[in-house]
């Protein structure tokens, strides 16, 4: 299913041994999965709004939650083009991202992709797993007929905006305020970032 989108099947890096397994990969996520992404996304998460949110917020931040919405969606996924893509060290999980056709107010569904999330283990960062997440949601919203992809990122993370950034992204003058209560007592500023995904060698 995997080469269908446009996302290379898993190859094995060793020649040895009867059951080879690729040192990294990235798929299509299954249902069966949601529990470690669920892990995943509360721990990026964590790191990720560190001095943002109350520490109280991100304490209650519940694994088994964002497990349920993420089964949900991946054994009714609604919109042919929702799609949810693993990243694995061997056998392990290290990674996910969720891409879907833009609701952003100034974007067209039918050729606006959205990452709408794209987290990798803290634990497992700096081994390249998040930039092959990203080429492979790259290759797949351009497997599905979008001509362009976008993702937020908060306006403070120097680190995450050079991540795209060095990927070929750029910002597209779109920004927005998250507020978190609705009371405007804890808010974050994000930019949006952009690419072409046919601009992809």
């Amino acid at each position: 299913m995997s080469s269908e989108f446009g996302v290379p099947e898993p190859v094995s890096l060793s020649a040895m041994g009867e059951d080879p397994i690729a040192e990294s990969s990235v798929r299509l996520a299954l249902p069966a999965e949601a529990d470690r992404i669920g892990e995943i996304q509360v721990t990026a998460w964590r790191a990720t709004y560190h001095g943002l949110l109350p520490a109280d917020v991100l304490l209650d931040l519940n694994p088994a939650q964002f497990a349920a919405q993420w089964r949900a969606a991946l054994l009714s996924p609604g919109e042919a083009r929702n799609r949810v893509m693993v990243a694995l060290a061997g056998r392990e999980l290290v990674g996910f991202a969720a891409i879907t056709p833009s609701d952003d107010p100034d974007a067209d569904p039918k050729s606006d992709a959205l990452i709408a999330e794209l987290a990798v283990d803290p634990a497992a960062t700096r081994a390249g797993h998040g930039s092959r997440l990203l080429n492979a949601v790259v290759d797949t919203v351009r497997a599905d007929g979008f001509t362009r992809v976008t993702v937020w990122v908060n306006s403070t993370d120097d680190v995450l905006r050079a991540f795209y950034t060095e990927a070929g992204w750029s910002p597209d003058g779109a920004h927005r305020e998250l507020d978190l209560y609705g009371d405007e007592s804890v808010r974050i500023k994000q930019i949006r970032l952009h690419t072409d995904p046919g601009s992809a060698d």
